[in-house]
């Protein structure tokens, strides 16, 4: 079994649990069907890593859409809150690198990329919440255009007094409420 590959059994309980949420939140997805969603994930056992490792750290995955020009699911996380596995991260590397004391120890760019996922940009954060309220209590790094990075900030989003806030930040903060959700596309 390679680095990237679920044991069988692995495999049939994340399967297990993505099915059972899928058919509990319908309101996500309307329209879809898990079988064909299972069968693009049969087909794709990296994309499967990926889900696993968003579930395994509090992400909750679910399929949220598809896209019908490029045949694919798009997953997000959809935990009420932001993920506790992806908690206490600054930005990006260049940005830990830029600290100088209490350093985190790691950074959401750099979790995304081991798990295979992106981060939800701010249309896509807004687009997540037309499903539910999320981050009520904790906030979300979001991906942050170029200018703003290469001046030191970062975005972040929350939802607060029932509206989504966007919010910037130097790149090398973090808190313990703050994490990140990302986006899978299968």
């Amino acid at each position: 079994m390679g680095e990237k590959e679920l044991s069988v059994e692995q495999h049939e309980i994340l399967l297990n649990g993505l099915k059972a949420r899928f058919k509990k939140n319908m309101q996500r997805h309307e329209g879809l069907e898990w079988d064909k969603v299972q069968a693009k994930l049969e087909a794709q056992p990296d994309k499967l890593w990926s889900l696993n490792e968003m579930e395994s750290t509090e992400g909750e995955p679910d399929v949220v859409g598809y896209d019908e020009e490029n045949d694919e699911y798009i997953f997000y996380d959809c935990s009420k809150e932001s993920p506790k596995g992806r908690r206490s991260v600054c930005y990006d590397r260049k940005a830990l690198e830029a600290r100088k004391k209490h350093k985190p120890e790691n950074t959401a760019i750099d979790m995304a990329t081991e798990m295979g996922i992106t981060l939800l940009t701010e249309a896509q954060y807004r687009a997540l919440q037309e499903l539910g309220e999320f981050d009520l209590k904790t906030s979300t790094w979001v991906l942050t255009p170029s200018d703003i990075r290469e001046r030191g900030g970062a975005l972040f989003c929350d939802r607060r007094f029932g509206h989504v806030f966007l919010y910037h930040n130097g790149a090398d903060s973090y808190y313990g409420s703050r994490g990140f959700r990302g986006e899978l596309r299968v």
